[in-house]
């Protein structure tokens, strides 16, 4: 089977940027009453997991409260509390506190239990003893395992504005990625040509082999055109998935669009996202060599075993054929149950 890969110049000034290493935000010097955070300050788990954030007290004041918030970048108004607890008992707050619990291992163990991640869950927590006027708080950052994926429009290149690409990426079992999330995938080998939104509203691309149509002869690094107008400006989208609950599967027959939804849904399924596609081949190794309808009416195939007839490309990667006319070409079905 045969796929070309089209890499298109981008057409608006830009700014580029290497690896950067930002300190952790760390827990204040010479804490009294919280221990620093046990062996790591980062969290690692996948959409669906169970974590723990660590907080252990060191020694307990005789009055206090423990209080855990999720920090959110340039959040504007009340501030994201989970969970407020005292020796006794503990109250949660919001939507993530409905998933969330105090472990209890010991009787200085105050760290935080999430149930059911969530791709939203990702970011820094802070855990904060609240003592009159000896507060203080150490700072864990939940990282969400997963895959960054370029999506495009139906319509073409560069049509959707910013709450359009977010939209966009819910559709298919994502949301926008973050820069860091981005970053990471680009040091996994995303290498992507086309601009994209981001979370934070800016707008950027990944590039490892720097060539003349991708931003010139510059280092290998992160491409960005900064903030965009989220109303008005228009880029794809980069978006985020993690592991799904479900499996893909391919059935392999010539179908339109149309017949290849009504075979998934003989055999119990639908067609599959792009998210869950890119979720498979990412967490499962997904390897089909075959052009096979999604449900956005895009036509992919997942490789995680390059070979020369399979697209033609030494990495592996979900290799995608656009969107075909859903009547006049006729391809496999990839389904989701």
């Amino acid at each position: 089977m045969n796929c070309a890969v089209i890499l298109l110049l981008t057409s608006s000034c830009f700014t580029w940027s290497a690896a950067i290493y930002v300190p952790h935000r760390g827990a204040p010097k010479n804490l009294k009453y919280l221990l620093e955070p046990p062996v790591y300050a980062e969290v690692v788990g996948r959409r669906g997991d169970n974590v723990t954030l660590p907080c252990i007290l060191r020694t307990k004041p005789s009055h206090y409260k423990v209080k855990w918030t999720k920090l959110e970048p340039q959040h504007i108004g009340p501030e994201n509390i989970i969970l407020i607890s005292n020796s006794h008992s503990y109250k949660i707050y919001g939507h993530l506190g409905q998933r969330a619990s105090l472990r209890k291992a010991h009787t200085m163990d105050v760290s935080l239990q999430l149930s059911q991640l969530q791709l939203e869950d990702g970011g820094a927590y802070r855990c904060e003893l609240i003592n009159g006027i000896e507060d203080e708080n150490v700072i864990i950052n939940l990282r969400i395992e997963g895959v960054v994926f370029p999506y495009q429009s139906k319509n073409g290149r560069y049509k959707f504005t910013y709450h359009e690409a977010k939209e966009a990426c819910a559709k298919q079992d994502a949301k926008l990625a973050t820069y860091s999330e981005l970053y990471r995938a680009w040091t996994e080998g995303l290498d992507w040509c086309n601009a994209g939104w981001l979370h934070d509203g800016t707008v950027n691309y990944p590039i490892i082999r720097p060539r003349p149509v991708c931003g010139g002869e510059l280092l290998p690094g992160i491409r960005s055109y900064g903030q965009k107008d989220k109303n008005y400006d228009r880029f794809d989208a980069f978006c985020f998935t993690s592991q799904t609950p479900g499996s893909v599967f391919y059935i392999s027959e010539s179908f339109s669009y149309d017949q290849a939804s009504h075979a998934c849904k003989r055999q119990g399924a639908e067609l599959a996202l792009v998210g869950q596609l890119y979720a498979a081949w990412r967490f499962k190794d997904y390897d089909q060599c075959d052009g096979g309808w999604l449900r956005d009416g895009s036509v992919r195939f997942p490789i995680s075993n390059p070979r020369e007839h399979c697209g033609g490309i030494p990495e592996p990667g979900v290799r995608s054929f656009g969107f075909p006319n859903k009547t006049a070409h006729l391809f496999g079905a990839y389904c989701y149950r």
